[in-house]
């Protein structure tokens, strides 16, 4: 078995004659935060798609555990970036969690014991106890995060994809999201994947970071990554990077245009 729980090996993807991502390669190791930074529109939700086996690659290799990824694999958890439930919805979040056991069979579930107490198990472990009972559509953004954190969890994978879950959260909601996440990846040895536009909140506990930019990637530590030549090669003109306050800002020149705008928008850069 490799050591590397998820390896990609000179991925890309074209859609409709457009090349979205060219040779991205990358791997994550059991255990790992990795954070997934760039800006919308440079390709992370694709590059996730591709993880799951939503998305076939052009060229390229996905590889879980050495071996090509199966067709299925319930050794991958995903997060989706909204939950879409109406308030008024009949489903309380117990019956949320409850389904990432087998909401996928047909049939009505019967109830036991031991299925409550892994559902209990699972909300206590994402600080979401609480409102075991509440209905999901009523709950905070942040409050249905973690309910689909959970429901995401009680697989029990050990890849755990999240596609922007800390977008539209205040800080306080962000920071829960993200301690939770942390302590899950080290105590149970999940290799966490989370996509975001923004790096800050994911600075205190992210491992190795992923930046996406015009279909392209760099990987390593934050400290190797987030440097002005290393984001001015992926966005083809010159930017800076810095750092006041514990945050980190990419900076545009002022003669940039096109992805220097993209980062402006979406990552908070100063131009």
């Amino acid at each position: 078995m490799s050591a590397d729980l998820l390896r990609l090996e000179g991925v890309g993807v074209s859609l409709g004659g457009r090349e979205v991502l060219r040779d991205v390669s990358l791997t994550v190791h059991p255990g790992e935060f990795t954070g997934l930074i760039g800006p919308n529109g440079a390709g992370k939700t694709t590059l996730l798609r591709i993880i799951l086996g939503l998305q076939p690659v052009t060229r390229g290799a996905v590889l879980i555990d050495g071996a090509p990824r199966p067709p299925r694999d319930a050794s991958i958890g995903y997060v989706p970036q909204k939950l879409g439930i109406e308030p008024d919805t009949p489903l309380r979040v117990r019956d949320v969690v409850s389904l990432g056991l087998d909401g996928h069979k047909f049939g009505i579930r019967l109830p036991s014991r031991a299925r409550r107490e892994l559902v209990d198990d699972m909300l206590t472990a994402v600080g979401a106890r609480r409102y075991a009972d509440a209905r999901v559509g009523e709950l905070s953004g942040g409050e249905q995060q973690r309910v689909m954190i959970a429901h995401a969890l009680i697989g029990r994978p050990r890849l755990l994809l999240l596609d922007e879950p800390l977008a539209n959260l205040d800080i306080s909601s962000e920071q829960g999201i993200v301690s939770v996440l942390a302590r899950l990846a080290r105590a149970e040895g999940i290799a966490v994947l989370l996509s975001a536009h923004d790096m800050n909140p994911l600075m205190p506990v992210m491992d190795r970071i992923v930046y996406v930019a015009a279909g392209r990637v760099a990987v390593g530590t934050a400290d190797e990554v987030v440097q002005p030549e290393v984001l001015s090669g992926l966005y083809g003109q010159h930017v800076d990077v810095i750092r006041v306050h514990g945050r980190v800002l990419v900076v545009a020149a002022p003669e940039g245009i096109d992805a220097a705008e993209a980062a402006a928008e979406d990552l908070g850069v100063i131009r």
